[in-house]
């Protein structure tokens, strides 16, 4: 009962939109909340395997063997970039940002320092001596080896000998042996960089934030921000003194659910709200909002740093989960992002949140083709850049607590989505009738 009262929310909104629209047909990869939210949508029904759809919500691995061998008419949509690794593999993602910021340099150094918000990072084993030179320069400092392209934690270990280095080294020359049954020198691509040992800490623990940013376009650039998210804490508190305890580290949820405290129901999350109004007590509003607002800075560098490089089409976007430090000094670092961002409920709030994620994810690339084009907030999704930053409205009282931003992003402010969304519907059906 309380799933299917979740999914109505802005229910209404969507019926209207439907309207006498064509019945749209959808493919998911997917079992899980994006399954749910697409079966119970308004006009949409779940087409067979073999048959035509007009909406896929695929995963990586189908987007690369079929995306170059499939016609799509001018209406379908599918949920990722052809090439979206560029910004979600951790490896290419540190290369892009690297020539971003030595460009900005030769053209302005105070634009150039907006992009120091990813930690020292080096490519292993193709950067190997250059991170071994480095390392010799700060004795005694922790680093992080991360493979390029898992997720949830796996394979993520902290060490500061070189020797354990060395060790991972031969660990995947067997590896790679074993599962080859060949000779081989080939070592799994990971990246190492500096652990950034001051993160902000509540209670003791560790967090780090998951922020959602949609882009429908790459030419011109046009993102979202949403205003939910949430802090994922460590289940255990910080210190450097255990440094391969991963309950101490790593945030992942897919870590912190198998350790043996774990409770499933409390979870290890606040949302972005709940965070802001902590930081807010403790730091004031003015450092809040301008720590809130830096993070325009990474989202926005981050996907200008691939713009030219993604390859832009028509019938993709993207829904990218963004995960962000806050250190003890209140500067924010990016460390890595997602392509398919776990959209499977650890709890009923983690499903309440997702529920509307994705309901206002759908409403934006508009398969029923309601909307007018102009809009700037679409339930909790506020539009932050459109082939430049776009401004908020005057007088805007979004944002509790002091006054309108200068951009328009809110991120961790409270919106009646509900009441949002009735009130775009109403303004699209004025529109209609002034027009009609």
């Amino acid at each position: 009962c309380t799933m299917s009262k979740n999914l109505r929310i802005g229910r209404s909104y969507q019926k209207k939109l439907a309207g006498d629209h064509r019945i749209i047909r959808f493919r998911c990869a997917l079992n899980n909340t994006i399954g749910d939210v697409l079966k119970q949508r308004p006009g949409w029904v779940e087409s067979k395997e073999g048959e035509d759809w007009d909406f896929y919500w695929c995963d990586i691995g189908w987007l690369r063997e079929n995306f170059d061998h499939i016609y799509m008419e001018e209406h379908v949509r599918i949920c990722h970039f052809r090439n979206h690794f560029e910004l979600t593999r951790k490896n290419l993602m540190v290369k892009n940002l690297k020539r971003l910021k030595k460009q900005l340099e030769r053209e302005s150094k105070s634009e150039s320092a907006k992009c120091d918000f990813f930690p020292m990072t080096y490519e292993l084993p193709s950067e190997y001596h250059i991170f071994v030179e480095e390392f010799k320069k700060n004795p005694g400092t922790v680093w992080i080896m991360k493979p390029i392209a898992k997720s949830q934690g796996k394979g993520i270990f902290l060490f500061r000998r070189l020797k354990d280095i060395i060790d991972w080294k031969k660990e995947g020359y067997r590896a790679n042996n074993e599962e080859r049954k060949e000779e081989t020198k080939d070592v799994e691509t990971y990246i190492v960089q500096r652990y950034l040992g001051n993160p902000y800490l509540i209670g003791g623990k560790k967090f780090d934030l998951r922020i959602y940013v949609l882009v429908t376009s790459y030419v011109p650039l046009k993102a979202w921000l949403y205003r939910d998210g949430f802090a994922r804490f460590s289940n255990a508190r910080f210190t450097l003194d255990s440094i391969d305890d991963s309950y101490v580290h790593l945030t992942n949820v897919a870590v912190q659910k198998t350790a043996p405290d774990y409770d499933p129901e409390k979870g290890c999350k606040w949302s972005l709200q709940q965070l802001r109004h902590y930081l807010t007590a403790k730091h004031g509003y003015e450092t809040v909002a301008n720590v809130y607002q830096q993070m325009n800075e990474i989202f926005i560098k981050s996907l200008q740093s691939v713009q030219k490089i993604i390859i832009n089409d028509k019938h993709c976007f993207e829904l990218y989960g963004y995960d962000i430090l806050l250190d003890s000094n209140l500067k924010l670092w990016l460390l890595e992002v997602n392509a398919s961002p776990s959209l499977t409920a650890s709890n009923q709030e983690d499903y309440d949140l997702k529920v509307g994620l994705l309901e206002d994810t759908l409403n934006i690339i508009d398969m029923e083709g309601s909307l007018t084009g102009n809009e700037k907030r679409v339930g909790n999704f506020d539009l932050m850049w459109n082939d430049g930053p776009v401004y908020a409205e005057d007088g805007s009282t979004d944002a509790l607590g002091g006054p309108s931003y200068a951009t328009n992003t809110y991120l961790g402010c409270h919106n009646d989505r509900k009441r949002q969304l009735n009130q775009l519907f109403r303004s699209l059906q004025n529109k209609k009738t002034a027009a009609g």
